[in-house]
């Protein structure tokens, strides 16, 4: 896995386009079966990593796009984390 600082990332490109790849392709596809779980969403190929924690959702992205930065996604909710 690759240590360098990862820049020139546009957030607001990010978070849209994240946002319309879930809404548009992943949602109809993963709820209500997988609601709950994290995805992890690469958003210049469109591809997608699912597990249980953000941590793991994010290692199995990294393996496979290690110089990318990805869109988080709960299934199901709104938000990824909920506030305490």
């Amino acid at each position: 896995m690759s240590d360098r600082v990862i820049t020139n990332v546009n957030l607001n490109r990010l978070s849209e386009e994240g946002e319309r790849i879930y809404h548009e392709k992943l949602k109809p596809l993963l709820e209500p079966q997988h609601r709950g779980k994290i995805v992890a969403i690469e958003v210049d190929s469109g591809d997608y990593f699912m597990d249980d924690s953000v941590v793991k959702a994010g290692l199995k992205a990294k393996t496979k796009y290690p110089d990318k930065v990805f869109h988080f996604v709960r299934v199901g909710y709104r938000a990824v984390h909920k506030r305490r």
